[in-house]
């Protein structure tokens, strides 16, 4: 398929700003940082408009509006539609359409940021060039009934400048009584943190499509990436996300590091937000003994195929466990057909006979070597 970029299809307002923005960040930045001491207190301001803004696209844009996976009250709907339209990463409409759209269509022509399309198209193309006419706005009808985000949509330009850039270069000012600071302002809490967060947003679309695992699924190109968590507020478990989209959790292990989730959880402990969704565990842990059998099944077939000598106490382990991976899965669907829960014994087995299973074939393509 060719993808060629016809040169007049060029989205120039798109394109100019994130030139510029990129410019401002990755060499405006430092030279300014060499020249002048920035106050501790524009480096608070920048560790505030950092965490605000990204978790106004994670939290907000991202699981309360296009996923619906909580309701918000107002203040947290209003804050974090002001603080997500600092990113400049779109109006919450705008944001939310496309990425409906990306889950709808994921890794086919419809599907926004397509990875098929190249790992820089999915990254940042499709947000430089426009090859296709205007697709409708017909899947955020929901969204359209809140006053708040029509506001937002409305006057999104305007509160991206005078919030995300404008104010912190008057805090500069008034804080180091000088130009200087008002320079200092907009370059760091403004451009280098613009740049920041859109670039982790970005490489959601496209490494987290590209490199990681996928332990739940392998219906399309998503995958789980714990390093891009730690850059994402939680975001990085994206293979998780796109099999149970409506979750308000994306690390759903303990261990996973989902900033996003804790702040969720405490927002909905001092009741600024409710109804949060979340699958059943069961459900989660059968995804995960689904893809496990698939997988090994799909080893020993590739392996009887190509003749390859295995050790037999190995193989005949890991068929052991593909057997009584095939009762689980059996025992679960019993269970939803009853409407019984699974009891945390009953999970906990699962899914240590599951990771056994994944082990086990670890060890079969070692001892193929």
């Amino acid at each position: 398929m060719n993808h060629r970029i016809p040169f007049e299809r060029v989205n120039w307002i798109n394109t100019s700003f994130l030139f510029f923005i990129t410019l401002f960040a990755i060499i405006g930045a430092p030279v300014y940082l060499f020249k002048y001491d920035l106050h501790w207190s524009l480096w608070a301001l920048f560790g505030f408009y950092m965490i605000a803004t990204g978790l106004s696209i994670t939290l907000g844009y991202h699981r309360l509006f296009s996923h619906l996976s909580f309701k918000a009250k107002w203040p947290i709907r209003f804050l974090t539609l002001v603080f997500g339209a600092c990113a400049f990463e779109n109006s919450a409409l705008h944001w939310c359409s496309d990425h409906r759209r990306h889950h709808k269509h994921t890794d086919h022509d419809d599907d926004p940021y397509d990875i098929s399309k190249g790992f820089l198209w999915a990254h940042i193309g499709w947000i430089l060039f426009k090859l296709d006419a205007p697709r409708p706005m017909d899947n955020v009808k929901d969204l359209r009934r809140d006053a708040l985000v029509r506001f937002q949509d409305r006057y999104y330009i305007l509160i991206a400048f005078l919030v995300g850039l404008v104010l912190p270069a008057v805090v500069g000012y008034f804080v180091m009584g000088n130009w200087a600071g008002a320079l200092g302002g907009f370059l760091i809490v403004g451009a280098l943190r613009v740049f920041l967060v859109q670039q982790s947003t970005f490489f959601i679309n496209s490494l987290c499509h590209t490199i990681g695992s996928q332990p739940y699924s392998t219906r399309c190109s998503a995958r789980d990436s714990w390093i891009m968590a730690l850059v994402t507020y939680g975001e990085g478990y994206h293979n998780y996300h796109h099999e149970f989209q409506h979750d308000y959790r994306n690390g759903v292990k303990a261990w996973n590091f989902d900033p996003t989730k804790w702040a969720i959880v405490v927002l909905h402990k001092l009741g600024l937000v409710s109804d949060l969704r979340r699958v059943a565990t069961s459900k989660i842990v059968a995804a995960e003994m689904r893809e496990a059998q698939r997988k090994a099944e799909a080893r020993l077939a590739e392996l009887r195929e190509n003749g390859e000598s295995i050790c037999e106490q190995t193989m005949a382990r890991v068929n052991e466990l593909l057997v009584q991976l095939k009762k689980n899965l059996s025992e679960f669907e019993s269970s939803v057909s009853e409407s019984l829960d699974a009891s945390r014994s009953t999970l906990k087995r699962w899914r240590r006979e599951t990771r056994e299973l994944v082990r086990g074939l670890a060890e079969l393509r070692l001892a193929t070597t």
